[in-house]
């Protein structure tokens, strides 16, 4: 199981798409009606806001985030480790308090910043996501960041909340990201079922993978290898999201697993988990192994808020 281990000489199962797993499907469904299907769920993926307004919404809560976060070797053997258990609280001025925190290993240079880069992206799009310079932007603002760094943080950003659109500025795949347009879907199968999230939610699972047929050259020339969404049918909000993403080519390579996942704290939606793993290769840079686990729980939301 993911984040199992503490030691570090244990090699780590990374593979974890919990969305997928949390979903209990019924055994035989068809969801044919009128005016419902594929492009349906398309159509919501594509100007979907409810999901990224659960991270926005942070920012009225107090709430506990317990951060695990593992970096790995040439090896796959863990080398370095970052616990954090915080209490963010927005009573009055907003503000971060420790509960525990632990680093072991491999995890910082000498000048005090992170050894990965990775673990910046991580410290930027989530440990820090209720600070009002992440959740009073919207998804879509990719490249007006001020520093190079914080352009590319901001186009991963989109990536994860606007899955579907294009993504400017990133050589040779910003537009692999289009996977909806006429010419990418002949690329993927898309498949829709009915089913049950967290024991009590009726949902629809809807899922876009790339086609078992197609050559092999022709999958590597695909960036995301599976998108798969969670739908509240009550409402048909975005409650979960798992994406695999791998691609290769002369500047760098990557294989990404990500998971999102929601749920409603007294009726609000708000993040639940996440939960990431990839590897990285990039010019000028040792390649990275990282995965981490985000867990969010006991919101309360203050009075006046």
């Amino acid at each position: 199981m993911l984040f199992a281990a503490y030691g570090f000489t244990q090699e780590i199962d990374r593979y974890n798409p919990d969305t997928i797993r949390t979903i209990q499907l019924d055994s035989v469904i068809n969801i044919r009606a009128q005016k419902f299907g594929v492009e349906t769920f398309i159509n919501a993926i594509v100007t979907d806001t409810s999901f990224y307004k659960a991270f926005r919404n942070m920012k009225k809560y107090t709430f506990i985030a317990e951060n695990n976060i593992y970096t790995y070797d040439r090896k796959n053997k863990v080398d370095g480790r970052i616990y954090r258990k915080i209490r963010h609280t927005n009573t009055g001025p907003k503000k971060m308090e420790y509960l525990a925190r632990q680093d072991t290993g491999n995890v910082y240079k000498r000048n005090g910043k992170y050894q990965l880069y990775t673990l910046e992206m991580f410290d930027y799009i989530f440990m820090n996501a209720y600070q009002t310079g992440f959740v009073d932007e919207g998804p879509m603002t990719a490249g007006k960041a001020g520093s190079s760094n914080e352009s590319y943080k901001d186009k991963l950003k989109t990536l994860i909340f606007a899955p579907g659109k294009p993504i400017k500025g990133l050589p040779f795949i910003g537009s692999k990201t289009q996977i909806f347009t006429p010419d990418m879907r002949r690329y993927y199968d898309y498949a829709y079922k009915s089913g049950t999230y967290l024991d009590s939610i009726p949902v629809y699972w809807f899922s876009v993978t790339v086609k078992k047929e197609l050559s092999a050259r022709t999958k590597d020339g695909l960036m995301i290898k599976e998108l798969t969404t969670i739908f509240d049918k009550r409402n048909f909000e975005i409650l979960g999201r798992y994406v695999d993403m791998k691609y290769d080519n002369l500047l760098f390579n990557f294989d990404v697993q990500m998971n999102i996942e929601t749920s409603y704290f007294e009726g609000e939606k708000l993040p639940a988990k996440v939960t990431y793993q990839g590897n990285w290769d990039y010019p000028f840079k040792k390649k990275e192994r990282a995965s981490f686990l985000i867990l969010h729980r006991d919101y309360h939301l203050e009075k006046g808020k």
